[in-house]
């Protein structure tokens, strides 16, 4: 069965299945969302009523009060009162209320919190006439006396007039808010009870219709999940039969055309993988840093040049020395001893060049000789100590390569006694040289000598450092004693 055979598609079958639930519960949810947006915009122009009533519940009375009390008294007038930030304008605080109150008039819809607002629409008129009459009494030059009466009798008793309009026009939106949550709750129950049904309804529609789809898709996916269990298992004899007319028939009959050459595929992918991984690290390991060979070559055209044709010579000597045994004939592995010569060789040509900071030392035991090793173990640890061990120090520094057996275990260690680690980027290269050496972000031939080790002989083996911050670095090796084998037996093991 192909593509275009596929009578009853996974797609239209999960189709109907989604339909025939969301539709019911797409329509109730609208339903539900009006009722909820009409019960917030009523609820929310309520308490948005109260709010502004509320601020002037709090502070009108007191600033018009307090306003009025220090025009009477003289020490502010009318004119002159938009100066002091003290106290507020009469007629502005007057203004002020009477706008924002007009609008709630507009807005307020229940009966008792209109009479209430009509009430203290008609007080601050009235409370606009009493201070006009001081303005006149202030101007006639009138007696403080019958001003201050006015104030008393008038004044102070229309403010709280107005503050009880306030407060009453409150507790009727409070009583709006309680008789709208009431309607809400009778809508709530009695939509409970219809949801009730309806879902009562579409689970059982939805259960049948799922049942039905289901068996049609789970029972071959079923089958071939048993198939492809015993082909991850390594039985590539197995096949499968889909007698449905969708995908999964397509699929079944895939696996069936993919099993005939999975095995093939799969042991081929695998040694491709391990002979690519193998000739990745072995290519890395024998790159030599071309900066390296570059300043080799200047530093013997410099000692040519200077007539210095003895140290010249024993430059191109171990320059020689150096590559013979970095290329080793293709081999993977030299013996300790080889090793050894190949970092002298390596230590005599950078003490060439950096005579006036490097001093080094090799004391490896001549017990572990004719113990292998993968050639270029120790070169890129002693590179690493050089150049961020010594060379930031600014001053001479030593390097220190030794080599001892102990429980049929070959331990070399390079310590450098440079600049050293903080803590902090010596647990990061820690965590470098655990990691694949082409992720490593920093410590790349450290990672990669570690990588070559645990490849080689085992996870069990590898590098550990340590360092302190202006004391130097440690680096230690760990391989197993194996005696060094013939060239044609090394070289057919790893060719393998």
């Amino acid at each position: 069965m192909r593509q275009d055979n596929i009578k009853f598609p996974l797609k239209n079958k999960l189709i109907l299945l989604v339909v025939s639930a969301i539709v019911p519960l797409l329509m109730i949810s609208v339903y539900l969302i009006f009722a909820l947006l009409n019960y917030s915009s009523a609820y929310d122009e309520i308490v948005g009523n109260m709010t502004v009533a509320n601020n002037y519940n709090l502070d009108f009375k007191e600033e018009m009060d307090e306003s009025i009390y220090k025009i009477v008294a003289g020490s502010a007038t009318f004119d002159n009162i938009s100066e002091d930030s003290s106290i507020k304008d009469p007629y502005v605080l007057i203004s002020e209320l009477q706008n924002e109150f007009k609008k709630l008039e507009r807005i307020t819809t229940d009966r008792e919190s209109r009479v209430w607002l009509q009430s203290l629409l008609r007080n601050i008129d009235t409370l606009r006439d009493r201070i006009d009459d001081i303005r006149v009494n202030l101007e006639t030059g009138r007696a403080y006396d019958e001003n201050m009466e006015m104030l008393d009798n008038n004044i102070y008793i229309l403010t709280e007039l107005v503050q009880d309009d306030i407060q009453y026009y409150i507790y009727y939106q409070t009583k709006s808010i309680e008789n709208l949550t009431m309607q809400l709750n009778k809508q709530v129950s009695s939509f409970i009870f219809l949801i009730v049904i309806i879902v009562s309804m579409i689970v059982a529609m939805v259960v049948v219709v799922t049942i039905l789809l289901l068996n049609s898709i789970t029972r071959p996916i079923g089958k071939l999940c048993k198939v492809t269990g015993q082909i991850s298992e390594g039985d590539f004899s197995v096949r499968t039969k889909i007698d449905t007319s969708d995908e999964i028939a397509v699929l079944g009959e895939s696996v069936n055309e993919m099993t005939e050459k999975l095995e093939v595929m799969v042991n081929k992918i695998k040694e491709d993988e391990r002979k690519m991984r193998y000739a990745e690290l072995r290519l890395l390991q024998e790159q030599i840093n071309p900066h390296f060979l570059y300043n080799t070559l200047d530093t013997i055209v410099w000692l040519i040049e200077g007539k210095d044709s003895e140290n010249a010579v024993k430059m191109v000597v171990s320059l020689s020395e150096f590559f013979r045994l970095v290329l080793s004939k293709g081999k993977e592995y030299i013996t300790i001893q080889e090793e050894e010569l190949h970092i002298l060789s390596y230590l005599q040509i950078q003490q060439a060049r950096y005579r006036d900071i490097l001093e080094y030392d090799v004391d490896i035991s001549q017990e572990i000789y004719p113990y292998k090793i993968l050639k270029m173990t120790l070169q890129p640890l002693v590179e690493n100590a050089l150049y961020h061990g010594i060379k930031y120090k600014r001053a001479k520094g030593k390097i220190t390569i030794t080599g001892s057996l102990k429980n049929q275990k070959i331990y070399l260690m390079v310590e450098d006694n440079g600049v050293g680690m903080e803590q902090e980027e010596l647990e990061q290269l820690r965590i470098e040289i655990q990691r694949p050496c082409k992720e490593t972000e920093s410590g790349f031939g450290l990672a990669n000598v570690n990588e070559r080790i645990r490849m080689n002989f085992g996870a069990e083996y590898g590098m550990t450092i340590e360092s302190a911050k202006g004391e130097g670095t440690r680096v230690r090796i760990v391989i197993p004693a194996e005696l060094f084998e013939t060239m044609g037996e090394e070289d057919e093991k790893h060719e393998e």
